[in-house]
């Protein structure tokens, strides 16, 4: 008979990547198993997003806290799951999504359940003596993802002149994952070189990208082409360009845009859609993420219908990992890739239901990471166990990003010849 019934589990309040708190769960099982998970935290959230829980005290960074998610945790979930089965992964996520009784999990705090959420799968896959991704992705789980590195940061996530937010480096002609990593790592430092000659900051954003004031958005891309060459590299065939634009965090109305850090003006939803098929046409570019804003369907729908075949156009805060608006968007052409957070649901078996679902209409699904993000690698096990391919986790600096690189690295070398690694 299985001996993993939960006998302890408690929560506390750590600080993320950013310096803001975020909650850490413990759990102890009844074979002896010991372990915790750390949730993280998103700053450009859409406004869909299941609910951090924040004590909203000013006295206590600057209302931020996390003490009732804590509470809720040690005080309300805790006694509830008291002798369950940690192997019982959906069933101890559904009833903590009923005790919350909320649709965006706003009384208990999607921090306070994905962090028991995470801990109990953890907990679950070491009693069981298995790696995490093969409890979660079962015997097969094999495929470690394409890293999509963030070399440069802009928009929301940086003080700069930059309206995009990501621009990432993706190793799609590396051999492997280590040499993928290393590929985007060599572009990433030969890139840090060329802004120094050219008088510019390399100061980093929140995930680890540097945050230069660039002439404008193409001088962005143009000078991560120039980085990539000289690291010698070829654009396109060996490091290729993946977009996060964030658009929502630009847009001033219904489907209209102003493009507020560069100075690049206003524009409509067909604007946007000009500059991306524009980009797409002069750079090689196979992702991207967020072009329009999360209420403009039908600008990301149009979007689609002209460059679904050529291009992976990502919704991200539109869909929020949420099987409610990935239907929508499956039924009606939105887009044909879903990023996939899980703590903009809240749950670990929340969002392997998203993965499926876009699998199940023959999209892609990109794993990623948040803004504030903690030391926890939980996310790279759980990329290879979900089989999508690909991955961003942020740059090649900043120990929190690198934590998950250096994991990926760990699963490689443990499948050996078993492990395989492309785009498509």
């Amino acid at each position: 008979m299985i001996n993993n019934r939960i006998s302890a589990l408690r929560a506390m309040e750590i600080l993320d990547s950013r310096g803001n708190p975020t909650v850490k769960v413990y759990i102890e099982l009844s074979d002896g198993t010991v372990t915790s998970a750390s949730v993280p935290s998103g700053a450009s959230t859409g406004e869909n997003e299941a609910v951090e829980l924040r004590d909203g005290d000013k006295s206590r960074y600057a209302g931020k806290g996390v003490l009732k998610a804590v509470e809720n945790v040690n005080k309300i979930i805790a006694p509830e799951l008291m002798g369950m089965h940690a192997h019982e992964q959906a069933i101890i996520d559904r009833k903590m999504i009923e005790m919350d009784g909320t649709e965006n999990k706003s009384k208990l705090g999607a921090n306070a359940i994905l962090g028991v959420s995470m801990a109990v799968a953890r907990a679950a896959a070491l009693s069981a003596n298995i790696p995490l991704y093969q409890y979660l992705g079962g015997a097969g789980a094999r495929r470690i993802p394409v890293p999509c590195m963030n070399i440069i940061n802009g928009g929301a996530h940086a003080d700069n002149s930059v309206d995009f937010q990501e621009f990432m480096a993706v190793p799609v002609g590396a051999p492997n994952f280590r040499e993928g990593l290393r590929y985007i790592a060599e572009t990433f430092h030969v890139l840090k070189g060329i802004l120094k000659e050219r008088g510019l900051s390399t100061g980093v954003g929140d995930e680890g990208g540097f945050a230069p004031d660039l002439a404008s958005n193409e001088d962005v891309i143009e000078t991560i082409l120039k980085a990539i060459e000289k690291a010698g590299y070829r654009p396109g065939e060996d490091i290729a360009i993946a977009m996060d634009s964030a658009a929502s965090s630009f847009a001033t109305g219904k489907n209209q845009y102003d493009l507020i850090w560069s100075g690049g003006g206003k524009m409509d939803s067909d604007g946007i859609i000009e500059l991306v098929e524009d980009w797409v046409k002069k750079y090689p570019i196979i992702s991207w993420e967020d072009p329009l804003a999360e209420d403009d369907w039908e600008g990301f729908k149009k979007l689609t219908s002209r460059l679904g075949d050529k291009l992976e156009i990502v919704g991200d805060d539109i869909f929020v990992t949420n099987i409610k608006y990935i239907k929508r968007g499956i039924e009606e052409g939105t887009a044909n890739s879903a990023l996939i957070k899980l703590n903009q649901i809240g749950s670990v078996s929340e969002t392997i239901e998203a993965v499926r679902m876009c699998r199940d209409a023959g999209w892609r699904y990109f794993i990623s990471h948040r803004s504030g993000e903690t030391a926890d690698t939980f996310l790279a096990d759980f990329a290879v166990a979900m089989d999508g391919g690909h991955l961003k986790t942020g740059s090649a600096s900043r120990s929190e990003r690198l934590a998950k690189y250096n994991r990926l690295l760990e699963i490689e070398q443990e499948l050996g010849d078993a492990a395989f690694y492309y785009w498509k």
